[in-house]
């Protein structure tokens, strides 16, 4: 059986959903009959996804144009829910960013924004999100987005790094915690996958997936949610990114240090208008 049935005529919540990774896992929920919340601080492109979902697929898609790291974004979302008296099998939190710099070239906005998305706002909504689903006493799933550079700490990229470093450890503590009560958390640990995120043009996207560096978008979701639906912990897609990461995490400070002066040096420039503290 495929795991996704289990969704059919339920309700799911994606992060993210207006692009990347994020609309393809709106896409293929609702390819599945699974109805959708989608939340993104892209209101146009989420208006434009939403109408294609409900009409492509008949189910129903709402729009809900928050910027999750925004105060009371997580109470937002929880009163969508209420007034349209949903209660989600599914919450996909997804909704991520990324830079390429060093700490010091980040502006404090840059920093907190990476501290209210991927830490604040995943943290309130898994929690507030689980306490609703027990409430219905029905089984539900959560699959929160770390990525396999939780265990490299890059230069470059420490705040992404550190921030889905606190993504995995959390979600696999608040899985035990969840599990007595029929709430089933996954952490999914991606290597690169071909989407914007991280700037690299469409051209080298697709000549990553040929030589497989990158995975598709579709690939990725797929795996990942059939291993969320079966109650598994954590998703790597991969052999070769699971052994990457036991290669980098491994590498010794001085070899850090090149990729530093090799790379970030020369890529990292900080614009004359970024703010120091």
């Amino acid at each position: 059986m495929n795991p996704l049935r289990k969704l059919s005529g339920r309700w799911a919540i994606v992060t993210g959903a207006s692009s990347g990774i994020g609309l393809e896992f709106a896409r293929q929920l609702a390819a599945a009959g699974c109805n959708i919340l989608a939340v993104s601080n892209q209101p146009d492109k989420l208006n434009a996804i939403t109408a294609e979902l409900a009409a492509t697929h008949g189910i129903q898609a709402i729009p809900l144009p928050v910027d999750l790291t925004a105060p009371g974004a997580v109470a937002d979302v929880m009163q969508a829910l209420a007034a349209h008296g949903i209660t989600p099998a599914l919450l996909v939190n997804n909704a991520g960013i990324f830079d390429f710099k060093a700490v010091e070239n980040l502006s404090p906005q840059r920093i907190d924004l990476y501290i209210d998305l991927h830490m604040r706002a995943v943290t309130h909504l898994s929690r507030n999100v689980a306490m609703l689903m027990t409430s219905s006493r029905q089984k539900g799933w959560i699959l929160n987005m770390s990525s396999m550079s939780c265990w490299m700490p890059m230069p470059g990229i420490a705040m992404y790094s550190a921030t889905k470093a606190y993504i995995r450890a959390f979600s696999r503590a608040l899985r035990v915690e969840m599990k007595p009560r029929g709430i089933s958390v996954t952490v999914a640990c991606p290597g690169g996958i071909a989407t914007g995120l991280f700037g690299l043009p469409p051209r080298l996207q697709r000549l990553g997936v040929a030589v497989g560096a990158l995975a598709t978008p579709q690939k990725f979701v797929r795996h990942a949610l059939n291993r969320t639906l079966r109650g598994k912990p954590q998703y790597i897609n991969g052999t070769l990114n699971r052994l990457a990461i036991a290669f980098v995490a491994s590498l010794p400070e001085w070899a850090r240090l090149q990729i530093k002066t090799r790379l970030l040096d020369r890529l990292d420039h900080p614009s004359p208008n970024t703010a120091k503290s």
